[in-house]
């Protein structure tokens, strides 16, 4: 594999924020790349300056880098590209609104470039194939902010100057076609493994064999939730920690052993364990309702030297259920190694981010999984539920595959519609943002909280829901069916609706239809 291009980053790049897009490409002639930038003008009437920078200026506009090499990359015909069949797949086409934007311009452009430039400087008609002049800025002139490059809106007789709707030209997509991109390629990618690099625990990977792209610089990598306004998260002094356990309970492992952990105050009834009077009072409780405070509750997690080594994973009453999971916290005083603190520290195993061969980016572990061991969070932006409907009416159907509703505990706790938030992961997250769906998943989303008072703010937590070996792709089921439906669901033969997304998983029961 050849050596990695280092461009170091420079005092005097342009100014991120008077940049509009980029508009094209080329190799200048002493070999170095360089992009042609749309600069931001005051009014809507002035003729916007067009000016060429290499990879040292644009250091911080990468992300403008990469929309345009998306566009190049989405128009070419000669450039390697996905399976035909990915412009049908629902994950391929999961892009922001401003990238579908971007495509849509680049497609007209290339339309009106091809059939006239007769506004262009003299200078760019008839060029050779293998040359072109070393023009630096059109429609304008080079000005300074606080040391950062900025074009500005000029007009003089010996200025070199050029129609914005004919640009890029045919001339300069001729040019493009042929340009590499290479050093921008490489850049991009080092700026993505960078950010990985800053995740706690475990090393993510970025593995990509099929072309030079990579995720979406756009994306910021997050560990924690990053509350909206409008969203309240209650506060930290409502987090009450189980007193009357110890570390020294049981074989020094915690809160399993006992029968009255507070923090399980509201989870599962484990039956097993009931005495013929407990029996009797939760049997009434089931029938006519009633608080279920003093009656042992069903731990999450198997113990230490549990058959087939499933110490930490999820217990079959749970990975086969959709009870919520309750973890101990940090006012508890069963101590830091208590076996019901779990996903609260994060995912333990190295995880790879791989370009799939037909559905875009996806996700897999370097090390073989165990049913019902812990994967990763769910992370993104906590958003209220007005600001998820204004969003997913903006950004399309597919919106939806990004969003998660924190409604668990909606009805049991009487929380209106209104009131219910919703986890943006599109814009940030973490590394399961790339897993894919499948009918058939491997893994599943549980509901996991660590203050049983909060019941509008918890995580959403990846579980294996079998065993599955290293490098298999992680997938898990959109719809996130409860098991009661799941039993009776068979595909769908109806006719689907007009915005239905179609499913492309492959799996052998795939349901035909995402959402319809």
């Amino acid at each position: 594999m050849p050596p990695l291009v280092v461009i170091l980053r420079t005092e005097r790049g342009v100014r991120v924020e008077n940049v509009e897009k980029i508009l094209s490409n080329r190799i200048n002639n002493v070999g170095e790349e360089q992009y042609l930038v749309r600069w931001r003008t005051q009014t809507k009437t002035q003729r916007p300056p067009l000016s060429w920078h290499g990879l040292s200026e644009l250091s911080r506009c990468l992300e403008l880098v990469q929309d345009y090499l998306e566009v190049k990359l989405y128009s070419s015909s000669c450039r390697k590209r996905k399976s035909p069949d990915d412009d049908d797949n629902h994950d391929a086409e999961r892009i922001s609104p401003a990238e579908r934007r971007l495509k849509r311009e680049s497609r007209a452009s290339s339309t009106v470039s091809s059939s006239s430039n007769s506004s262009l400087s003299p200078s760019l008609h008839h060029m050779p194939h293998n040359e072109f002049p070393e023009i630096k800025i059109y429609n304008g002139v080079f000005d300074e902010i606080n040391g950062y490059i900025v074009a500005r809106c000029a007009s003089t007789p010996d200025m070199d100057h050029v129609n914005i709707h004919d640009v890029p030209t045919a001339q300069m997509l001729a040019i493009a076609r042929r340009s590499s991109t290479r050093q921008a390629e490489e850049l991009i990618r080092a700026e993505i493994i960078r950010r990985l690099r800053l995740l706690s625990g475990p090393k993510v990977h970025l593995i990509n064999t099929y072309d030079s792209s990579s995720p979406c610089l756009r994306f910021q990598f997050i560990t924690e939730y990053v509350l909206r306004e409008g969203v309240i998260k209650l506060d930290p002094a409502t987090t009450v920690g189980c007193q009357k356990c110890s570390p020294h309970m049981g074989r020094d492992i915690g809160c399993e052993y006992t029968k009255k952990c507070d923090c399980l105050e509201y989870a599962a009834v484990d039956e097993n364990r009931l005495t013929a009077e407990e029996k009797e009072l939760y049997k009434y409780i089931k029938k006519h309702g009633g608080d279920t405070t003093g009656l042992p509750k069903k731990f999450p997690y198997y113990a230490e030297g549990t058959k087939r080594a499933k110490t930490g994973c999820l217990v079959p009453f749970y990975l086969k259920s959709r009870n919520p999971i309750y973890e101990c916290n940090d006012n508890c005083k069963c101590g830091r190694d208590c076996r019901n603190k779990n996903v609260q520290f994060g995912r333990r195993m190295e995880l790879e981010i791989f370009k799939t061969k037909s559905r875009g980016w996806g996700l897999r572990c370097r090390k073989d999984l165990r049913e019902g061991e812990f994967v990763d969070t769910y992370r993104g932006e906590v958003i209220t539920d007005k600001e998820a409907t204004r969003r997913e009416e903006s950004g399309g159907k597919s919106k939806a595959s990004y969003l998660y509703s924190l409604d668990k505990f909606a009805e049991t706790e009487g929380i209106p519609q209104e009131e219910i938030y919703v986890v943006d992961g599109e814009f940030m997250g973490g590394p399961t943002k790339f897993m894919n769906h499948s009918c058939e998943p491997n893994c599943r989303q549980y509901t996991v909280s660590y203050n049983k008072h909060d019941a509008k703010i918890y995580d959403i937590a990846f579980f294996a829901c079998r065993d599955i070996p290293a490098m298999e792709e992680l997938t898990f089921d959109y719809l996130d069916k409860d098991e009661e439906d799941e039993d009776g669901d068979e595909q769908s033969e109806s006719q689907p609706g007009e915005d239905a997304v179609p499913c492309l998983c492959g799996a052998k029961k795939c349901r035909k239809w995402l959402w319809t």
